[in-house]
């Protein structure tokens, strides 16, 4: 993005007071130079990271990240003291999809897509229980990657949720209904492909193919 013009967009646009933005937490860096705030009560989606990029940029043994709107969050300051790092080809500038940390003491503050950002919840301050619990993880991704065991009975994927295998000790009904998605695509891409190899056959004008004509004369 040229200039400051990211400045002006979301996530990092600061709200105006007459913006009605409902703060319901607040979150921010170690060292307290990036504050921010969320209106958000939940977010779309909680997960658990174990992909080896998470482990070795966070310095962990996996990602807990949550999912939520840009227009979801809300600077208080410190939004210009923020560093970008586009893993993909491991450069510095603004290029989405990025990883974004506090300059000043590197805490890893989000993750910017296209349209949506990852948040780190252990940098919220969560007033009650029920307020961390509104950001439980619904799911294991990469747990192929892991270093560690989390037999919590979780849904477990080899890669990202619904695109890869369940695994360990994952839910009984989510492992069915894995299954049957898996099934349901075959059957659709076989199907598709029937009415391709069908409409060849029948040539451009509903006819026999050219090579059928051609034996039949």
């Amino acid at each position: 993005m040229a200039n400051d013009e990211w400045k002006t967009k979301a996530p990092y646009r600061i709200h105006e007071s007459n913006d009605d933005f409902d703060s319901k937490y607040e979150g921010g860096c170690h060292c307290g130079r990036v504050k921010y705030h969320l209106s958000r009560e939940k977010p779309l989606d909680s997960k658990f990271c174990h992909c080896t990029t998470c482990q070795l940029i966070h310095g962990a043994p996996f990602q807990w990240a949550a999912i939520f709107h840009k227009e979801d969050i809300n600077f208080e300051h410190g939004h210009h003291d923020l560093v970008w790092y586009d893993s993909s080809e491991k450069t510095t500038r603004h290029k989405l999809p990025c990883k974004v940390s506090c300059a000043y003491c590197r805490t890893p503050i989000m993750d910017e897509g296209r349209n949506m950002v990852l948040l780190f919840p252990t940098l919220i301050k969560f007033k009650s229980q029920a307020e961390k619990e509104n950001f439980a993880p619904t799911c294991h991704m990469f747990y192929g990657s892991r270093v560690v065991d989390i037999p919590d009975g979780k849904p477990k994927w080899t890669g990202l949720n619904e695109k890869s295998d369940l695994i360990e000790d994952s839910p009984v009904e989510s492992v069915k209904k894995r299954k049957r998605d898996v099934e349901e695509e075959k059957e659709k891409e076989k199907k598709e492909q029937d009415e391709k190899e069908e409409g060849l056959s029948e040539g451009p004008h509903g006819g026999k193919g050219s090579s059928e004509r051609n034996e039949s004369q």
